[in-house]
């Protein structure tokens, strides 16, 4: 085809093909060549000057989309009774897109006027352009319960598992969503509260046997405490938020920044873009941006937001779902950097020289509009040769750019020398149903290295700003492990015929030199396990002590306010610091700002303490069918009463209580982590390489019982072994709790 295409013709072309919008990729598609390339590229200019096209810098794209969460109201039923909704944020200049309404059995009944918040997928129909599910409607917040469900004559009654809650809720015959005796539930306040009597409730989710796994992350919410319901207050001024207008910020919109994500993700805090520097100054040289979005301009110092915010501390993280330190409306929407919607940010601007070293930097208020929403492993893909149709538009321009700035930050790294301990991220695959379908190790990647990298790049120049410009901030500090901890970690690396040196002022490069060392022998694990272990807890605070394991004079969180507390007080911080508004840190943020960084230290660990236990809970019901099988695993750890061991295949952690290795004495010896036994001499410690049979494992709580085979490949010797009672149960149990609070949470790969 060699004549001009029609501009509804290139239109439909947009349309279909969203990945192929450059103009190289029309004229390819119609067949332009030579001198008719220039009556295609004045059609185009006329389709973008009636609005119909948005030129970003080298692509055409239709600049009128719905993001992915939005806000809709109800229309009444068409005659054939489906349920379509109006867009109550479309910003375009055509006719508003159709929307059809897909309700699920669970959902409450919607009704003609009812506003929504709900998740659009963009399909193609004629009759409509998005479906949408159902998150909640706006204005309505019942009260959430979760309890265990006691049928009655006349439908029965739900016992709440909240240690506080004295009242049981009275549930009506059709409000039971066909609950059983017995089972735990989900309910909601239904109706008018009475004065008199038990409140009424109704049942929105089945989670079956209490025992079940999809009530497992439900019981840790409420065991340690972490709220999980927004009140009312909460949910009306986040539901009365509009997103931030251009006013005096930066325009970005042009910038051709992406956000880099787990394949899951479902909200995006921080987008990046990559360029040489163009400076002859500064040959070889970089210039990258990382966006994040501007929470502060929503969540206001001194709001029911902030305060509800303040509380949470942070997000946390399940395998089968999110407890938000924001409401969805902000955490999945407004605040989310959605593809091809502008969004309010606080960005930074960093150029480095050709080795990675940061020469300057500029942050900046901005309105940006992320060209992709990408993930890890398709980001690496293009990178490794095989790009698809979303990452092969963007290979020139922003994947390969952004692959060339990680090669010269990673060389800053290994110059810099941060703690590099070698810990695979377990992540636990869940069906529909709830159940564990599959446990696996995670790939780290370069994509993974690349975003982690430009994360603490921005990190490091919020905390040097601030410093800067003498402005009170939270710190993120990890302070050099203790004394004790240290002569620990050299004598295990002694025993296993390895070095660390004494009588130096310890720096993260002698314990690499030490991981180094112990790399590919029998005691790698054993001397990643033990170095980790010998670490302090990272918190905040004030005042900059530094930061030991990223070899960091300073170091802040400022990369994921909707998720961290801490670093929404650094945007408030840089906002004041700047001038940018009047929502920077307020007198009281300042004054109590040492209570907070106390204050959400400990939500941080309270998040972490539920993960493990979920985690555990998880893990011990995945391999509850198992019992009486073999595995190979590792000795993680020693006490007096036991062994514990990490099995290989799904990185769980059981327990060889040592009543079970026979009716000889075992010595414990604590300076060397061993148990030694008294007649055999059969010495157990960390590191070594077990065969273990799995004896019980309890999904409540989450323990698993081993019985010892084999060590290094050599059959236990043992005497007669005692059975295991109920008290034994109970000590193990002790034990797997008293082994949890030594344990220690390994740096988040996101920082």
């Amino acid at each position: 085809m060699s004549s001009i295409p029609t501009k509804d013709e290139i239109l439909a072309w947009i349309s279909d093909h969203p990945t192929e919008t450059s103009k190289r990729d029309i004229a390819k598609a119609f067949g332009i060549k030579g001198a008719a390339r220039i009556d295609l590229k004045r059609v185009l200019k006329e389709l973008e000057d009636d609005g119909h096209l948005e030129k970003r810098r080298k692509t055409y794209r239709d600049p009128d989309k719905l993001p992915p969460v939005s806000v809709l109201q109800v229309l009444p039923p068409n005659d054939a009774g489906d349920l379509f909704a109006r867009p109550l944020e479309w910003h375009g200049e055509g006719p508003e897109p159709g929307v059809l309404v897909l309700p699920r059995a669970s959902d409450p009944a919607l009704g003609a006027g009812d506003r929504i918040l709900a998740r659009l997928t963009e399909v193609k129909a004629e009759d409509h352009a998005y479906e949408a599910r159902l998150i909640r409607r706006i204005g309505v917040n019942p009260k959430k319960v979760l309890g265990i469900f006691r049928k009655g004559a006349e439908g029965g009654r739900i016992v709440p598992i909240d240690k506080g809650a004295d009242k049981e809720w009275r549930v009506a015959p059709g409000a039971t969503h066909g609950a059983k005796d017995g089972e735990l539930v989900e309910a909601e306040a239904a109706g008018p509260r009475a004065r008199m009597g038990l409140p009424s409730a109704r049942v929105v989710a089945r989670l079956g046997d209490p025992t079940e796994p999809r009530a497992v992350s439900l019981i840790a919410i409420h065991q340690h405490g972490i709220p999980d319901d927004f009140s009312d207050a909460v949910i009306a001024e986040a539901d009365r938020m509009r997103p931030a207008g251009l006013g005096s910020r930066e325009d970005l919109r042009e910038v051709p920044l992406v956000t880099i994500d787990p394949a899951d993700a479902r909200d995006h805090d921080d987008a990046v873009w990559a360029e040489p520097d163009d400076d002859p100054a500064n040959p070889g040289g970089h210039v990258v941006w990382v966006a994040i979005a501007d929470v502060a301009w929503y969540v206001r110092p001194g709001t029911a937001l902030d305060r509800e915010a303040r509380k949470r501390g942070n997000s946390t993280y399940f395998p089968d779902r999110v407890v938000p330190m924001l409401p969805d409306r902000l955490s999945g929407d407004l605040c989310s950097l959605h593809e091809g919607v502008p969004r309010a940010c606080l960005a930074v601007r960093m150029v480095l020289d050709a080795h990675g070293n940061k020469l300057r930097h500029r942050f900046l208020r901005g309105l940006m509009r992320s060209v992709a929403s990408l993930n890890y492993e398709e980001v690496q893909a293009a990178a490794d040769g095989a790009p698809n149709d979303k990452t092969g538009p963007l290979m020139d321009e922003v994947i390969a750019p952004l692959y060339a700035a990680y090669k010269a930050l990673a060389m800053a790294r290994e110059k810099r020398q941060p703690l590099d301990l070698d810990l695979p991220e377990r992540r636990i695959v869940l069906g529909e149903d709830g159940h564990v379908q599959s446990v696996s190790f995670r790939d780290r990647l370069d994509a993974h290295r690349l975003i982690e990298e430009f994360m603490i790049l921005a990190n490091v120049a919020a905390a040097e700003e601030l410093f800067a410009r003498r402005r009170p901030l939270l710190y993120r500090v990890h302070e050099e492990p203790p004394p004790d901890k240290l002569d620990a970690l050299r004598e295990v690396a002694q025993a296993s015929g390895f070095t660390l040196a004494k009588g130096q002022v310890l720096q993260t490069r002698h314990l690499n030199t030490l991981l180094a060392q112990a790399e590919g022998t029998e005691f790698d694990e054993l001397m990643n396990m033990t170095t980790l272990r010998s670490m302090t807890q990272a918190y905040y605070h004030p005042e900059n002590f530094g930061h030991f394991g990223l070899a960091l004079r300073s170091y802040a969180h400022f990369t994921s306010p909707i998720r961290r507390y801490a670093d929404l007080i650094v945007h408030r911080a840089l906002i004041s610091a700047h001038g940018w508004g009047e929502d920077g840190l307020s007198p009281d943020d300042i004054d109590t700002l040492e209570e907070t960084a106390q204050h959400i230290s400990e939500t941080e660990r309270r998040s972490m303490a539920a993960e493990r236990d979920t985690t555990d809970r998880y893990l011990a019901a995945y391999l509850a069918d198992r019992v009486g099988n073999s595995f190979s695993g590792r000795i993680s750890g020693v006490q007096r009463f036991g062994a514990f061991v990490r099995l290989d295949d799904s990185g769980a952690d059981g327990l060889i209580p040592v009543r079970t290795l026979g009716r000889e004495f075992f010595h414990y010896d604590a300076d060397a982590q061993t148990l030694m036994g008294s007649d055999s001499g059969m010495t157990l410690g960390i590191g070594q390489r077990v065969t273990v049979r799995l004896a019980e494992a309890e999904p409540v709580t989450g323990g698993l019982m081993l019985e010892l085979l084999e060590v290094e490949g050599a059959n236990v010797p043992r005497g007669p072994a005692r059975p295991m009672g109920k008290a034994a149960k109970r000590k193990a149990v002790k034990a797997k709790r008293k082994a949890d609070n030594v344990k220690r949470k390994v740096t988040r790969t996101r920082r």
